[in-house]
């Protein structure tokens, strides 16, 4: 079922990504060769806590650690660890949520560690593009499929694929509401966008080929072919005058 949120709702939503797009910027910042997945997580943590919020993530399903923060062809849900440690020309995928007055925050970006190679640039300014395209797309009165057609056309021009094992979702008052929102699809067909529904788009973008496998610890999740992947996120609001970003920093 989509909740529609109200004008009230939206604005105490608005808290809860403001902190989760402030941990998102502040992992960015740890992201330097030599730093280790688990210290950035600890920094994260630290700061949504000290905000008087809850990581979304830690616990979620189970999930040991308060960001994925997924390096090179791991394509989401890596789990930081102390024996990870960055190194020059990485990309890292950094992924947020918080808690707060009853409402989740849901934001992701890859980082470069250092100079990256110019593959790895092409790979994440398209990634981010495609986030761009797929939010000008989330209008009332439109379609899911018409995020996912605007997303997947971006990309696959540009010689990238879209992965369809993991899609975008409703965020509310629930991590993961109603409906779901893949990056790939056909304009004009899914759940209609409605004032007040508010999602997280999220595309998930493949140097080579789309297939992912998840590993034995159930959570990371690497590209087949080990080639490189690009996450990002936002957290929006679907309103009469257009989308509205709701995970920014401030």
């Amino acid at each position: 079922m989509v909740i529609i949120k109200t004008a009230r709702e939206i604005s105490l939503m608005k808290d809860a990504c403001r902190i989760s797009a402030n941990a998102l910027r502040l992992a960015g910042e740890y992201v330097k060769p030599g730093a280790t997945t688990l210290e950035i997580d600890a920094k994260v943590r630290e700061y949504i806590e000290k905000q008087g919020a809850t990581p979304s993530f830690l616990g979620y399903g189970g999930f040991p650690a308060s960001a994925c923060i997924s390096v090179n062809d791991v394509v989401i849900h890596g789990i930081p660890s102390k024996e990870q440690v960055l190194k020059e020309g990485d990309i890292v995928s950094v992924d947020v949520g918080a808690f707060y007055n009853g409402y989740h925050g849901d934001n992701a970006y890859t980082y470069a560690c250092g100079k990256v190679s110019e593959n790895a640039e092409k790979l994440m300014d398209a990634t981010r593009t495609g986030l761009e395209k797929g939010i000008e797309a989330a209008l009332a009165g439109n379609r899911v499929g018409d995020i996912g057609s605007a997303v997947q056309k971006y990309v696959e021009d540009r010689g990238y694929s879209v992965v369809r094992d993991f899609v975008g979702h409703g965020v509310g008052a629930k991590l993961h509401e109603d409906p779901s929102i893949p990056n790939y699809g056909t304009a004009g067909r899914g759940v209609r966008l409605l004032p007040g529904m508010t999602i997280a788009i999220e595309p998930m973008i493949c140097e080579g080929g789309y297939e992912v496998d998840v590993l034995d610890d159930d959570w990371t999740t690497v590209t087949r072919d080990g080639k490189l992947a690009a996450h990002y996120e936002n957290t929006i609001a679907i309103t009469p005058d257009g989308p509205v970003i709701l995970t920014v920093p401030g």
